[in-house]
């Protein structure tokens, strides 16, 4: 058993995210007087530089925040669209009938640098200097190497020497990997910033004039030029084994701007869960309350097999819904206000039944007929090289050779932030991650692949078009009490983050545990969904729990038809969170010691 740290509680204000540095990042940025969307912003530019097996600024991020004061929630979108070259016809013409998770034919409008900047314009107090200057000491003085970055770094070096020889210049030393633990150093990344502010900086002595130049510099300014000028360079192998060019040009980059838009939301008792919108799965999380809220689940008890059993059946019926009905609402007509209506979901939760249900269920919001493509596996040669096979996967893990597509592994980043006026923030950054995509040289990071959660196919919420964003799985949470800020959360995960988040937001609403009591209790969820990511894998019944489940939990549950694989104990999920005492008087932080690099701090 895992000893169990103690939730951090203090007077000043908290942080919780992935890696310790980025923690410490945020919490220096608090200390300065910074507010709580401040701290956010630094944090999450470090993680752009320690986590970038993970993430940077070629990816995307998804931000939910709340004011003081306030009794809404604003969601930043960060999730970039696709180019507009990019449809369904374009990659037929190439004999794709799927869009490959690595390469630069994925690729979306990078987001990620645009979302954490509107974050702090609009609702942050500090320079974008003040922000940048953790991330660029780390990036050009250096940090202990992560063994995830380090592994992914060791298993790609042959394709970096051979084909993607930014990402060789970026990652390799001297055309040699780093290991685990050295000081590691991205001296272009750190120069890329470093260009940023000094555009800024040179528009106006204004704070937002600045982030406004500095957004304009990425988008249409040096950093464009140089995406349009390596992308021209010539096609790039990907999955598929051959050599494409990308869709995405530098006037995609120059027609897009992040958006902000009042947070859907729903009740579970005092609670209000604000999520981002159905361009995400965000969404999913609010279904599932509103299902589990017609159950007694403070009466099934933590951990027993009923509370399993209808945690895992309530969510496959709000992850069927995100398969039929989630996608861009620019492009597509949600009727999210019918999947989360008291009748629809009376309708649904009915079909809970006494035993694990092995189908995709979607429901018929308003009386139309869901529509669920059909997925198959693209038909690619069998790969004659690790770093070929790891390509095949769309996820930024390095999958050892014969582990399940499907098996316990996380994902992406995580950011949260506290502050003692009552301001609260969670953001989910990933993509640009090193694996998926080649870096640029002149840049320090690769391009996001996010597109490959698109079908193509003609008629479904999530089908390519032009201009349309990919629907994300980026989901973090902000909860209010009462209408009071109590916690903000989020996980890595993919798919999985509104399964492993539930299960932390149920332990403190129904069981009554701390924030870290709640990050430490066993973790399972339900593969039975398809991935977003390539290969869209999926195993109906199939439930995953980690070994630290009762025995005779396990037993019961494969009783009632689920069939229990257990992986190792404390592998699932890395939720961090902040926020308030009940009464509060106090903030408060914690982060999962799973993974063992996440990390809150409190003062």
């Amino acid at each position: 058993m895992l000893p169990s740290k103690p939730e951090l509680t203090g007077t000043t204000g908290g942080v919780a995210t992935t890696h310790w540095l980025a923690s410490a990042a945020g919490m220096r940025i608090l200390a300065d007087g910074g507010n709580a969307f401040d701290a956010a912003v630094a944090a999450g530019f470090v993680l752009q530089v320690v986590e970038p097996h993970f993430n940077g600024p070629g990816g995307d991020v998804s931000i939910v925040a709340h004011r003081a004061g306030r009794d809404d929630v604003q969601a930043i979108c960060g999730q970039g669209p696709m180019p507009r070259a990019a449809s369904i016809q374009a990659f037929h013409a190439l004999d794709l009938t799927a869009i490959p998770g690595s390469g630069l034919l994925p690729a979306p409008v990078p987001g990620a640098f645009g979302g954490w900047l509107r974050l702090l314009a609009e609702f942050g107090t500090m320079r974008l200097a003040d922000v940048l200057e953790p991330a660029i000491g780390y990036a050009e003085h250096g940090f202990p190497l992560l063994p995830e970055s380090a592994r992914a770094i060791e298993v790609l070096a042959p394709l970096f020497r051979e084909e993607w020889h930014g990402s060789a210049q970026t990652y390799l030393h001297g055309g040699t990997a780093p290991t685990t633990g050295s000081r590691f150093r991205n001296p272009t990344l750190a120069h890329t910033y470093q260009q940023l502010i000094k555009t800024a900086e040179s528009a106006s002595s204004d704070r937002e004039t600045q982030i406004q130049a500095a957004h304009d510099a990425f988008y249409r300014g040096f950093v464009a030029d140089e995406i349009a000028d390596f992308l021209a360079s010539g096609p790039m192998l990907d999955a598929t084994g051959r050599r494409h060019h990308a869709f995405l040009t530098a006037d995609d980059l120059a027609a897009w701007e992040p958006t902000v838009a009042t947070a859907p939301s729903h009740a579970y008792g005092p609670y209000q869960a604000f999520k981002p919108g159905p361009w995400s799965q965000g969404p999913v999380f609010l279904q599932q309350i509103a299902l589990l809220d017609g159950f007694d689940v403070a009466g099934m008890g933590a951990g027993t097999a009923d509370y399993l059993h209808t945690v895992a059946e309530c969510t496959k019926l709000a992850m069927a819904d995100r398969e039929a009905w989630y996608g861009d609402p620019d492009f597509t007509e949600v009727p999210l206000a019918t999947l989360l209506d008291e009748t629809y979901t009376r309708e649904r939760r009915d079909l809970v039944g006494p035993r694990a249900d092995l189908s995709l269920r979607p429901g018929k919001p308003n009386g139309r007929t869901p529509f669920l493509p059909a997925l198959s596996e693209p038909a690619y040669e069998e790969p004659d090289t690790e770093w070929m096979a790891q390509l095949r996967s769309g996820l930024p893990t390095i999958l050892p050779t014969l582990l399940k597509a499907t098996t316990a592994k996380t994902d992406t980043c995580t950011v949260t932030a506290v502050d003692r006026h009552g301001n609260l923030v969670a953001a989910t950054p990933s993509g640009g991650w090193l694996k998926s995509s080649p870096a640029i040289g002149a840049l320090g990071f690769p391009l996001g692949t996010r597109g490959q959660s698109m079908f193509l196919v003609d008629g479904h919420p999530n089908s390519l078009a032009p201009g349309k964003r990919p629907r994300t799985t980026l989901s973090p949470t902000v909860v209010l009490r009462d209408g009071n800020p109590f916690i903000a959360f989020g996980t890595p995960g993919g798919d999985r983050q509104d399964q492993w988040t539930l299960q932390f937001f149920l332990n403190v609403a129904d069981f009554g545990m701390d924030l870290q009591s709640a990050t430490e209790t066993t973790i399972f969820h339900t593969d039975q969904v398809p991935a977003s990511f390539t290969p869209h894998a999926f195993r109906p019944g199939v439930l995953v729990a980690e070994e630290t489940i009762d025995p005779a939990v396990a037993a019961e549950l494969e009783r009632r038809g689920h069939q229990v694989e257990l992986v190792p104990e404390y592998t699932l999920s890395r939720v961090c969170a902040t926020g308030f005492t009940p009464d509060g008087d106090f903030v408060r932080a914690a982060a999962s010691p799973r993974g063992k690099h996440a990390y809150a701090i409190c003062s």
